[in-house]
C-alpha cells in the first residue's frame, strides 16, 4: 500500500566532497611531513691495505688505467685500447716468462668497463692471477 501518492522516493546518494576534504587534509599533511634526501653522487673512497709486503713475484706485470680509458703496460703505453690490443701488450711484456702476476693499478675515476677489459684481456692471454693495487691509509 502506498499511502504517500504524489511524492516520490529520493534516492540516497553520498556526498563525496567531505571526503574530498579530508584526503586533501591527509595529503597536504603528508607532504609538509616527509623528508625528502637527496643523492646526488655516490661517495667512493679507495680500498686501503694494511698488510705485510707481499711475497717477492718471479714476474710481475703493472698495468695502470687513467680516468680517460687509456692504458699503460709496465710504464708503456698501450696503443690499442681493445681488449686484443691489451692482451697483445700483456703478452710483449711477459715474454718467456712463466706464471706473471697482474697488477691492476685504476684512477679512481676511472670506468669499471676499463677495468673489466684489463682482466678479460688477461684471461684471453692466459693469465690468471690478477690483483689489484691499493693505497696505504696515511696517518695509521
Amino acid at each position: 500500500m502506498n499511502f504517500q501518492r504524489g511524492r516520490k522516493h529520493e534516492e540516497l546518494e553520498m556526498n563525496l566532497v567531505p571526503l574530498i576534504d579530508v584526503l586533501l587534509v591527509i595529503i597536504i599533511f603528508l607532504v609538509v611531513s616527509t623528508t625528502f634526501s637527496r643523492v646526488t653522487e655516490l661517495q667512493i673512497n679507495l680500498p686501503t691495505a694494511e698488510a705485510n709486503t707481499p711475497q717477492d713475484k718471479p714476474l710481475i706485470i703493472n698495468v695502470g688505467v687513467d680516468e680517460g680509458g687509456r692504458y699503460v703496460v709496465n710504464n708503456k703505453d698501450v696503443s690499442d685500447g681493445s681488449i686484443e690490443g691489451i692482451a697483445d701488450a700483456l703478452r710483449k711484456a711477459v715474454g718467456d716468462g712463466k706464471d706473471p702476476t697482474i697488477v691492476i693499478s685504476a684512477d679512481a675515476k676511472s670506468t669499471h668497463q676499463a677495468v673489466v677489459n684489463v682482466m678479460e684481456a688477461s684471461r684471453q692471454a692466459g693469465y690468471s692471477q690478477i690483483t689489484f693495487a691499493t693505497q696505504v691509509r696515511s696517518g695509521s
